[in-house]
């Protein structure tokens, strides 16, 4: 009876954190709402589950470390790694649609986050020459007494810690991100996502695991619209 209520708990708390909340870490709101002065992440700015002040962490280059997680335990990682870098950590604090692949076991964990085969490509190409000591950023640490990462075994390069982009993306942080099988129903941390989310959030994406060729097409047609939108503001702007 203990089990069935907890599950049945996990289920309502997990709906409710998709629909209507944010992820339970502990920097994030209850409820995402505007941060117009955010240091960087802006990309939620107009709709964000962290705090503005959170983001102060990441604005300036390099980054130390995020909270108690330091960053440079195999040396400062390049400008383009650290980019790559933020745009993951953004996404997890900051993105209001984060909770929709809520941990079905931990709340204030992400699980099966399509990322764009693409945009895992570019990361580890971003990354290949950096170092790391870590395959799983989120176990595979020692954490000291403050509560501070520490390196348990040596540091080699990301091209040897990871085969490719895919192999990176779906294990960096565990069981938080998958590669998907479609190149517009994914996630690339930028202004597009937000065709793709409007399509993962639909009913028809919620009720199947797999991508019909229909919704593929309905968004690959939306995003092209979007694209052009886009470069047609560029021209007016000039």
């Amino acid at each position: 009876m203990l089990r069935f209520a907890v599950t049945i708990f996990a289920v309502v708390t997990s709906s409710t954190c998709q629909k209507y909340g944010c992820l339970e870490g502990d920097t994030h709101k209850l409820k995402p709402s505007p941060e117009p002065d955010m240091h960087e992440c802006t990309l939620y700015s107009e709709s964000s589950c962290c705090y503005a002040n959170f983001t102060e962490q990441l604005a300036h280059s390099p980054v130390i470390k995020v909270n108690n997680s330091y960053w440079n335990r195999c040396g400062q990682l390049s400008k383009s790694c650290e980019d790559f870098t933020k745009k993951i950590e953004c996404f997890y604090r900051c993105s209001p649609h984060a909770a929709r692949w809520i941990h079905p076991s931990y709340t204030a964990a992400i699980q099966s986050v399509p990322l764009c085969k693409s945009f895992c490509d570019d990361w580890f190409e971003a990354c290949k020459d950096d170092s790391t000591c870590v395959h799983n950023w989120l176990t595979d640490w020692e954490w000291n007494e403050s509560g501070e990462n520490r390196c348990k075994n040596k540091c080699i390069p990301y091209s040897e810690m990871y085969a490719n982009g895919t192999d990176m993306c779906q294990n960096m942080w565990g069981e938080s991100f998958k590669v998907s099988e479609s190149s517009c129903l994914c996630l690339q941390m930028n202004k597009k996502d937000m065709m793709a989310v409007k399509h993962l959030l639909s009913e028809s994406s919620e009720e199947s695991s797999s991508i019909s060729s229909s919704e593929e097409q309905a968004c690959q047609k939306k995003l092209l619209k979007f694209e052009k939108m886009q470069g047609e503001e560029g021209e007016d702007a000039r």
